[in-house]
C-alpha cells in the first residue's frame, strides 16, 4: 500500500503512524535507535506490505497491469488503491479526510528531527502539493505516478498508468474494496499484537 493506507492503518496512534510512514526509508534493522512505538510502526508497515504482496486480489490487480507496467505494476496498484481509499474515505473513517491529512502533516513537523533524511526531503513537496488529499482525484494520482516515473530515471511507464486506471476503473475499485476489508482486519490484529 502507499502512504495514505499505511497512515490510516496505524489506527490513530501517533508514533505508529510515523513508523508506518517512514518504513520504506529504513533498511534492515537500522531503526533500533528510534522510540519503541515508532519501531512498532515500522514492523507494522512491513507486515502490511507482506500481506498485500501475497493477497490474491492485489496480485490479480497487479497482473492486469503487467503488459504496460511490468515489474512496477505492484507499485502502481498501491497508488491506485490509495486513490480509492481517498475517494471513498467516508466509507472507512468518520473523520473527514481533510482533517486527517492536516493532523498528519502537523505530526510530521512534530517528529521532523528524527525522520530519515530522505523522508525529510520528501515532506515539503508532499505538503505543498497536498498529496494525501489529492489522492482522491485522478489528477492527483497522475501527478504522483509521474513523480515516481521521474524517480525511476524514466525507466518505467508509470507516467502513463492513469490510462490503465481509467480503462478498468470500476474493476480496480471493486477489487480495492474487497482487498481493503481483508487488509483492515489483518492490520488491526497485527496492531493489537505489537
Amino acid at each position: 500500500m502507499n502512504f495514505l493506507a499505511h497512515i490510516f492503518l496505524s489506527f490513530g496512534d501517533k508514533e505508529i503512524s510515523i513508523g508506518n510512514f517512514i518504513a520504506d526509508s529504513i533498511r534492515g534493522n537500522k531503526y533500533t535507535h528510534l522510540p519503541a512505538t515508532i519501531q512498532k510502526g515500522i514492523i507494522l508497515h512491513r507486515e502490511i506490505d507482506t500481506f498485500t504482496d501475497a493477497h490474491p486480489i492485489h496480485k490479480k490487480s497487479s497482473k492486469r497491469l503487467h503488459p504496460t507496467q511490468g515489474h512496477y505494476s505492484g507499485v502502481v496498484i498501491d497508488v491506485f488503491y490509495d486513490h480509492f481509499l481517498a475517494k471513498n474515505w467516508a466509507q472507512y473513517s468518520e473523520e473527514p479526510l481533510e482533517t486527517f491529512v492536516v493532523r498528519f502533516y502537523s505530526l510530521l513537523h512534530d517528529y521532523y528531527d528524527i525522520l530519515p533524511v530522505p523522508t525529510q526531503k520528501l515532506i515539503p513537496y508532499m505538503i505543498k502539493d497536498n498529496w494525501l488529499l489529492n489522492y482522491a482525484h485522478i489528477e492527483g494520482i497522475d501527478s504522483v505516478l509521474k513523480g515516481l516515473y521521474r524517480r525511476t530515471g524514466k525507466r518505467s511507464n508509470m507516467d502513463k498508468a492513469v490510462y490503465d486506471l481509467r480503462q478498468d476503473y470500476d474493476l480496480f475499485e471493486s477489487e480495492f474494496h474487497h482487498f481493503f476489508k481483508d487488509l483492515s482486519i489483518f492490520s488491526l490484529h497485527k496492531f493489537k499484537d505489537l
